[in-house]
């Protein structure tokens, strides 16, 4: 613990949060624009200082947004019009007339390492008072699309951006996309199989288990205000097919992935000790940041344990040391939770059971509280300066993920006054990238094993598996589809354990196929240069 009095005053603290979201059932429902709603949770950031609003906004020298998921691929569209420049319409909205905008990379990772990446800033001399944010209105965007009146979000506002663009590379490939790995539940569950395998559970036991993991976040999720499903269940009706809860992609039933339906924003104030005097902001509203690392994974195929991403982990524990604690000291835990995996392979890590006490989750999870895009885990922050204020001393964890288990930012927070800590980060990643690497390709025939696989279930019934295959002749490993009308192969994939064993691959125009046997194959007419 450093003395307040003997804080460098370019030490970052946060100073204020805020949270809004509103509901289309809701007897005030507004029909707010990811703007406006940005704006409401930035209002409620200023004013939680409980200092002067108008001097803080005035004060602010820096905005930075998260993307909403319109903007967030190069195919998106946004079909009630969106800003051309999000920071500085949400700046706008609560006086503020920053030097500095930026809009944050894709990625669920983006507000933990906007507000660590700030604070460094901070820490530098080059940044004294910034504000960050985001939101989403896919609920209302999906909600009135179609409506006659239907609103017009379109707002153009001048002033510079430094937009550090999508940062998709090394996370989708074209052979991925070709063979249907097109969303994030496909994606997981060819991790949560591999890991399920792994661990050598059945089928029932794993749904159990991840029914288990969400249930208390339900709890969670039914006592928070701004909550997008705001109901109780037990790990029972997460977990088990109904035609509530139909199967997305084996093994993820809908309630058991995140919920992107949400009208939701979060904003976070951060600022200079200096400024925080100067600005008149009590003590007893700062929160610093104890440790914090920003870590990337090895990409998909080149990964020795599909149903694992260590990497995420390193950055939990590197946060961890910098902050001179262990996984005991913490009185708040928030493990981002798009899919059960991304739960368990950070606890499983770090030895959280699914019953901890504490609870893995302050706000409800993305699958309950709402998946409100790139945007989660700003919630997550606001929640747990909240709870670290209502228990001076404590210390609370944020841990954020991004692409396929691919980016992690991991985060302490606490009251107790301290220096900006060291990064670590640089050190952490080399290691990562020093990894071996399992050899790939894009044509695969012959003989191979299932590393993992999944089966995608459309609305209307129809089904695609998806199989990371390993070829037996060189050890590579390529995406591949069914042949299509091969339903015995289907019913394998979802009947048996296909996980280690062998099948047959055949490359045709560019596009992998496999099945049971090489005899099965050539049956079903798929030869070697002929269109499936």
């Amino acid at each position: 613990m450093t003395p307040v009095e003997q804080l460098d005053p370019r030490t970052p603290v946060l100073v204020g949060v805020g949270q809004y979201s509103e509901r289309i059932d809701d007897a005030d429902y507004r029909a707010l624009s990811a703007v406006a709603l940005a704006a409401e949770a930035a209002s409620a950031a200023l004013a939680d200082t409980g200092g002067d609003v108008a001097a803080l906004a005035a004060a602010v020298d820096t905005v930075g947004g998260i993307r909403q998921f319109e903007i967030s691929t190069p195919v998106a569209w946004a079909p009630l019009g969106r800003s051309n420049n999000y920071p500085r319409s949400v700046a706008a909205r609560v006086g503020a007339d920053p030097a500095g905008a930026v809009l944050e990379v894709v990625g669920g990772q983006g507000p933990q390492h906007l507000v660590s990446d700030v604070a460094g800033q901070i820490a530098a001399g080059d940044v004294r008072v910034a504000l960050l944010f985001g939101s989403e209105a896919i609920s209302t965007v999906r909600y009135l699309a179609d409506a006659p009146d239907r609103p017009d979000f379109t707002e153009t506002i001048p002033g510079d951006l430094e937009d550090r663009g999508l940062g998709i590379e090394g996370l989708v490939t074209p052979s991925a996309l070709g063979h249907g790995l097109t969303d994030a539940a496909c994606q997981y569950a060819m991790l949560e199989n591999a890991r399920r395998a792994r661990l050598g559970r059945s089928r029932a036991e794993y749904a159990r288990g991840m029914g288990e993991l969400f249930a208390p976040f339900t709890r969670v999720a039914a006592g928070n205000p701004h909550a997008a499903a705001p109901t109780e269940r037990d790990a029972a009706e997460l977990a088990e097919p109904s035609p509530q809860n139909r199967v997305i992609a084996d093994p993820y039933t809908r309630y058991l992935v995140a919920r992107d339906q949400v009208n939701q924003g979060a904003a976070v104030l951060i600022m200079s000790v200096g400024a925080a005097r100067e600005l008149g902001i009590g003590q007893d509203r700062w929160v610093f940041l104890h440790g914090r690392a920003d870590l990337r994974e090895r990409e998909l195929l080149e990964r020795q344990d599909l149903g694992a991403s260590p990497a995420s982990v390193m950055a939990a524990r590197s946060a961890l040391d910098a902050a001179g604690i262990t996984v005991a000291d913490l009185s708040t835990i928030d493990l981002y939770s798009c899919f059960p995996i991304a739960v368990s392979n950070v606890a499983d890590g770090l030895g959280l059971g699914a019953d901890d006490p504490r609870g893995l989750t302050v706000t409800g999870g993305l699958p309950f509280f709402g998946g409100a895009g790139n945007n989660y885990s700003m919630h997550a922050i606001a929640e747990t300066v909240d709870r670290c204020r209502k228990e001076p001393g404590s210390f609370g964890f944020v841990g954020a993920n991004g692409g396929i288990l691919s980016k992690y930012s991991a985060a302490v927070y606490s009251t107790t006054p301290t220096g900006w800590p060291a990064d670590r980060s640089a050190q952490a990643q080399a290691e990562i990238d020093g990894w071996p690497a399992v050899a790939s390709t894009d044509r695969a025939d012959g003989w191979a094993t299932v590393d993992t696989y999944t089966v995608k279930y459309a609305k209307d019934d129809s089904r695609l598996a998806i199989v990371i295959g390993r070829l037996e002749a060189t050890g590579e490993r390529f995406y591949a589809n069914e042949v299509e009308g091969d339903t015995e192969f289907l019913e394998w994939l979802t009947a048996d354990e296909p996980i280690g064993r062998r099948v047959y691959a055949r490359s045709v125009e560019g596009r992998n196929r496999v099945t049971l046997t090489e005899i099965r194959m050539n049956e079903l007419g798929v030869g070697v240069g002929e269109r499936c």
